[in-house]
Order: structure tokens, then sequence, then C-alpha cells
């Protein structure tokens, strides 16, 4: 069996127990952003567990999460966008 390159977040977002990860990803048209939203618990045994599922006192804080989280994302888009800019002007 292969070894897969484990991809992690670029960036981490919290809200209590709620989590908002940003995922960056290389693709041939371009970079492509994801975003997984968990909400962390304790098992039995005390672990940290994450589950994909939230409650509907949740989804006011996961809307606020996911706002973060475009709004993250937007910033790096920004940033390359200029990067681009300033090495195309570098090659003139």
């Amino acid at each position: 069996m292969s070894e897969q390159k484990k991809n992690h977040p670029i960036e981490t977002l919290r809200d209590g127990n709620l989590k908002a990860a940003v995922f960056e990803n290389a693709r041939e048209n371009g970079t492509q952003h994801n975003v997984s939203f968990a909400r962390l618990y304790q098992d039995r045994e005390g672990q940290t567990r994450e589950a994909q599922s939230f409650s509907g006192s949740d989804l006011l804080r996961l809307s606020k999460l996911a706002e973060r989280s475009y709004e993250a994302i937007r910033e790096r888009r920004s940033q390359a966008r200029q990067e681009t800019r300033a090495r195309d002007r570098d090659r003139e």
C-alpha cells in the first residue's frame, strides 16, 4: 500500500468546541481551498473526538466560523494575486 502525504490545514479557526480547518490544494488550474467543520467532544474514556453533526444551538456559531473561513481564504487569494503581480513586474 502506498503512503499518501497527509494534507494539514493552513489555518484552524475555533469557537469553543467548534472548529473550522482550512485546507489549500494545488491544482492544475490554480489553488483550491476547502474547509471542514467539526464539533469536538470527549468520549467516555476522556479522549477528544470529532463529530460532523451539529445541534441547533451550534448553527449560529457554525455560520460565523464559515464566514471567518471565507474571509481567511479571500485574504490568502488576495495575497497570492499581489505576489503574482509583484513577480510579473520584477520580470519586466
